[in-house]
């Protein structure tokens, strides 16, 4: 990391001037930086207040917003902030409190949640928030009392945010991620997309989720840039917020873009008005056909990267114009190194396929409480992705998939990702995703669900067909889905495995 750069989450806030707006919402004035550093000083008095220390974890149960915004900055620099998705039932409240042993809950006033009950059955306080109308937006007061103490004093190697992996297969780890890390990596997205503070996101990633909280939020602050906070994502609305806040980008998954294509012609008034410096793309593979109609539609160029939890989001990162883009590859290394390693933990050279590992600054130094998870985790200093990929000669990274979700049909690999761009060329289809479905003899088999274009019509038997044309026929969908949406995990990415049981394919 550069050394010049602010190690901690604070002094983010105090390296532009405190004049400068870093907050808006729709229909609200934006909250300078000094005033988001005020409220920071008064949240950190709050917490000390009621026992909270500065490497205590702080649960947050909020939705998207300007509140969340701030809320999130100034826990994570005067305790561990843990944002947590307000969706979840009791069960996963109850599992996810204990598992980060926190010792405070922050939720909206007045809203009724599962954690409240939780909470109390654990003997967890919880603070409510209330936000002030007419101040400006992310302004708000909580209900245990908040005075203009001195500002916290966190440092570099000072746990900040803990954000628990998805666990898809198995229990969930805790990553911890040091005021370190997540400087380095908002650092990092802000290099590589030449964020200026004359930029302004528009911010639709889930706050509970380290695409939203890093690629869209502190990569801002980290350049003394803006944000605009609606309340989620909602494709109704999108395109308004988008001209109200007159945002230079915004950052999103594959299905998002998806859902908004989707929208643009009937908001082309909006769109033609708009100029995008550029649009970017992370936390899932972008299907080329995307990349190339957000293109046409917004006349401006799509970023794909590479980002996980455990790197405080960016590895890696298509840069922007003019050195090439290409698609179908999450581009150069962003920030950490990044190399391919074989299954002999030996780096393998350019060209030559294997599993994506990293190491840099930004990398957090293991999961909380697993020995045994990071003694799998970490080679020779390198942390293993779980993705599989290649380095082409100029050193662009393309995935080949998850190591997990490669589907292994009596011996036979196959990359869902191949399969998704092939039916993608398909002009009906506008989303695809295939996965393994249980097979009696081969032990997995493939399948692939799709969503048509409005107004588009095709079925199976034609989809096969197309397929057939493009791929080996061991690679060919055996079953194949029309649906009217794909089932999406809670951040809005499409999780492969266990699709087939969610769809009620069986052997």
């Amino acid at each position: 990391m550069n050394n010049n750069l602010p190690s901690d989450l604070l002094n983010l806030l105090l390296a532009h001037g405190p004049e400068r707006p870093v907050i808006g919402a729709p229909g609200r004035q934006d909250m300078t930086r000094g005033e988001l550093v005020n409220l920071t000083g008064r949240v950190a008095s709050a917490l000390s207040g009621i026992g909270v220390q500065q490497q205590d974890t702080v649960a947050i149960v909020m939705p998207n917003g300007p509140e969340m915004t701030a809320l999130f900055i100034a826990v994570a620099s005067s305790a561990v902030a843990a944002p947590l998705n307000s969706a979840y039932r009791d069960e996963e409240f109850d599992f996810y409190l204990g598992d980060l042993n926190a010792k405070a809950v922050i939720m909206t006033e007045g809203v009724e949640s599962p954690v409240r009950v939780v909470a109390a059955r654990r003997g967890i306080p919880v603070i409510e928030l209330r936000a002030e109308a007419g101040r400006p937006a992310g302004t708000f007061s909580l209900s245990v009392p908040m005075s203009d103490a001195a500002l916290p004093k966190p440092s570099a190697a000072d746990i900040a945010l803990v954000l628990h992996t998805s666990g898809t297969t198995s229990r969930p780890k805790i990553v911890p991620l040091s005021h370190a890390n997540l400087t380095a990596s908002a650092a990092n997205i802000a290099a590589t997309l030449a964020l200026t503070p004359h930029d302004r996101s528009l911010v639709i990633m889930p706050m509970f989720h380290i695409h939203g909280l890093v690629g869209a939020i502190l990569s801002s602050v980290s350049a003394g840039a803006s944000l605009f906070c609606p309340p989620g994502f909602n494709a109704l609305k999108f395109f308004g917020w988008l001209e109200e806040a007159r945002a230079t980008w915004y950052t999103a998954v594959p299905t998002m873009h998806q859902t908004i294509l989707a929208r643009a012609s009937r908001n082309s008034d909006i769109v033609d008005s708009m100029r995008l410096r550029f649009i970017r793309s992370s936390s899932a593979s972008l299907p080329r056909q995307v990349m190339a109609e957000l293109e046409s539609v917004f006349g401006c160029p799509v970023i794909e990267s590479y980002g996980m939890t455990e790197a405080a989001h960016q590895m890696a990162s298509n840069p922007l114009p003019p050195r090439s883009r290409k698609p179908g590859s999450v581009g150069l290394a962003a920030g950490p190194e990044v190399a391919i390693m074989g299954a002999d933990g030996q780096l393998l050279p350019r060209r030559m396929t294997g599993e994506v590992v990293i190491r840099g600054s930004n990398v957090t130094r293991g999961y909380a409480n697993n020995p045994e998870a990071n003694a799998k985790a970490f080679v020779k200093g390198w942390f293993l992705t779980g993705d599989q990929g290649v380095l082409d000669e100029e050193g662009y990274l393309t995935l080949t998939g998850r190591l997990k979700e490669i589907i292994n049909r009596g011996g036979e690999k196959i990359s869902p990702l191949e399969v998704d761009e092939v039916l993608l060329d398909h002009p009906a289809v506008a989303q695809a995703v295939t996965f393994a479905m249980p097979h009696d003899k081969l032990g997995e088999e493939v399948a692939a669900a799709v969503v048509l274009h409005e107004g588009q019509s095709a079925d199976e038997s034609s989809l096969r067909e197309f397929a057939a044309r493009k791929l080996a026929d061991f690679k060919v969908p055996r079953k194949l889905l029309i649906l009217s949406e794909i089932p999406k995990g809670p951040t809005g990415k499409i999780q492969r495995i266990g699709l087939a049981g969610r769809l009620g394919l069986s052997a």
